[in-house]
């Protein structure tokens, strides 16, 4: 699996740095923003920039910051018209450079058409004097226009779309060869992990049966985070080879050169926000499936775990997965914040020390929320209750399916979903903590023999006691205290089995099964409600229908 993900890695990566290749006098992504200069207080102050020929590099020109703009444009059109023209002229005509002085200034001409004036602003820009600057300038354009008009030649365009060709024909190579991968990686994936859990299962040292459940569950959301990551990984393997792939042919054409420097210009902070958005979600998936590997992992070495308190453990453990993954959602989605905003060159610090300011107003708009989240993480710290205990809080109850910082939800034996602010919880009933025990009393009729019933109550336990399917959910010998009460249905008998936690309606309703067929068998009967009348009046004794008496 680790092999797996470097080459996922590799495969993109080159797919990156392939790009750099396709432009190889392309502007990376951070020189491609508008001129800057160090201060944007003065319109006086200098600022520089690239002049472009099909899309190419080709020489600095500076400017003070209001004048910039109007300068850089009308080089740009004049170099573009100096280009067509010379590019339309027979192939033997060559260019030619020329420096002038005019006003003591270096003046740049290109097959007699007037381009630029070189400045002192332009020479302090190369730290040299003004005519070494004109002269660099002008061998600059000598040799791009030369190499510019030669791409245009029908020979040089023939070879590279051959080589264009061939990069199509790789990139649909190389895509199918991710979908290939990609397909075997969602059938490979299963089986290692379901062995896995098999072997962590014959290894552990608790009771299998008790590791089982969750350890399976948290081998599948293992198992599901792994899935998303790979899949997104493999989703951006697809797109940077066709992007890459792309983005190099048009490189290769000074018709569709251009097309790089705007596509560059235009997607960059897309870009980088969606790399930022996609990477903070695969960290936050991969950060899952470590946690459940890690939890798992725990349950399986026994490290906390002992045969009597395995299951509320791992309960435990469990929950602690859960909030742990919430933390650390919380932490990455605020670092890919951050990473955002630094994407689009905003300065965060300033936001980082205003963020006492905003974290008093937002304490003092949220107090519920504070509440919520400190009892929350006093319910876990101190275990009043875990995922997996059926608890009562006032009058609602139920299983617990989802515990945080900030709410508890219960599911009723009707199968509602309630949700619980963690700070309305004042007192809670935990019905599954540790261990349970089935309260029962059992209704024997007055004219029964009483000691016959008692003993073959104290039979019917012991005999569940030693069956091997019930000895693990009941942990101790189960106690028959004897008559309770005399009651309108007869004597009540009270009996106590103490049982893992949960199992507790399990144990009472297979006894009383096995109880009623005891009981029947040995003729004992179960006391229904009854009331005697004692009527001593001998005319009521005497009465007749219709109210008339003898």
């Amino acid at each position: 699996m680790r092999f797996q993900f470097l080459a996922i890695a590799s495969s993109m990566a080159i797919a990156v740095v392939s790009v750099p290749k396709a432009t190889a006098q392309i502007p990376f992504l951070p020189q491609l923003q508008a001129p800057s200069s160090v201060s944007n207080e003065s319109n006086n102050r200098v600022v520089s920039g690239w002049i472009y020929l099909d899309g190419r590099r080709l020489f600095q020109i500076a400017a003070s910051k209001a004048n910039f703009p109007e300068r850089s444009e009308n080089i740009q059109k004049k170099l573009q018209k100096i280009g067509q023209n010379y590019f339309h002229s027979p192939a033997k005509t060559a260019v030619k450079v020329q420096v002038r002085k005019v006003n003591e200034l270096p003046v740049i001409y290109v097959n007699g058409q007037y381009l630029m004036t070189i400045t002192s602003e332009d020479a302090a820009l190369r730290q040299v004097d003004i005519s070494t600057s004109a002269n660099q300038v002008a061998e600059a354009l000598q040799e791009d226009l030369e190499q510019a008009k030669q791409e245009r030649q029908t020979p040089f365009l023939i070879d590279q779309g051959k080589i264009a060709a061939g990069i199509g024909l790789a990139m649909i190579i190389m895509s199918l060869g991710v979908y290939k991968w990609e397909q075997r990686s969602k059938k490979d994936l299963v089986d290692p992990i379901a062995s896995q859990s098999a072997t962590d299962h014959l290894n552990s040292p608790i009771s299998p049966a008790a590791a089982q459940p969750i350890t399976t569950q948290l081998n599948k959301q293992q198992k599901h985070h792994l899935q998303e990551v790979k899949r997104r990984l493999f989703q951006l393997s697809q797109a940077g080879i066709w992007a890459s792939g792309s983005f190099f042919i048009l490189g290769l054409f000074p018709y569709t050169r251009g097309f790089q420097l705007g596509i560059i210009t235009a997607a960059q902070f897309p870009l980088r926000l969606g790399v930022v958005f996609l990477g903070t979600y695969v960290v936050i998936r991969f950060t899952y499936a470590l946690v459940d590997r890690f939890t798992t992992t725990l349950i399986i070495s026994g490290a906390f775990l002992t045969p009597e308190s395995s299951e509320r453990l791992q309960l435990r453990v469990s929950t602690f997965s859960g909030v742990t993954k919430s933390i650390a959602t919380l932490i990455w989605v605020g670092v890919g914040i951050l990473l955002a905003l630094v994407s689009l060159g905003i300065d965060i610090v300033p936001l980082l020390a205003g963020a006492s300011l905003v974290g008093v107003a937002v304490s003092l708009a949220s107090q519920n929320l504070i509440k919520d989240a400190i009892n929350g993480f006093l319910i876990i710290l101190e275990d009043q209750y875990a995922l997996g205990d059926v608890i009562t809080v006032g009058d609602v109850g139920g299983l617990v399916e989802n515990l945080n910082l900030r709410m508890t939800q219960v599911r009723d034996s009707e199968g509602r979903l309630i949700t619980i602010p963690n700070g309305e919880i004042k007192v809670v009933a935990n019905l599954s903590s540790r261990w349970s025990r089935a309260d029962l009393t059992v209704p024997i009729a007055y004219q029964a023999n009483t000691e016959e019933a008692l003993k073959l109550i104290e039979t019917v336990c012991e005999m569940m006691n030693q069956e091997i399917e019930w000895q693990h959910k009941i942990l101790e010998p189960p106690q028959v205290l004897g008559i309770d009460q005399f009651g309108d249905r007869g004597l009540i008998i009270r009996v106590w089995i103490k049982t893992q936690p949960l199992k507790q309606w399990d144990v009472a309703r297979e006894f009383r099964r096995r109880l009623k067929v005891a009981l029947d068998e040995a003729e004992i009967s179960i006391s229904v409600p009854q009331q005697a009348i004692w009527v001593n009046d001998d005319q009521v004794l005497n009465f007749h229908g219709n109210g008339k008496s003898n």
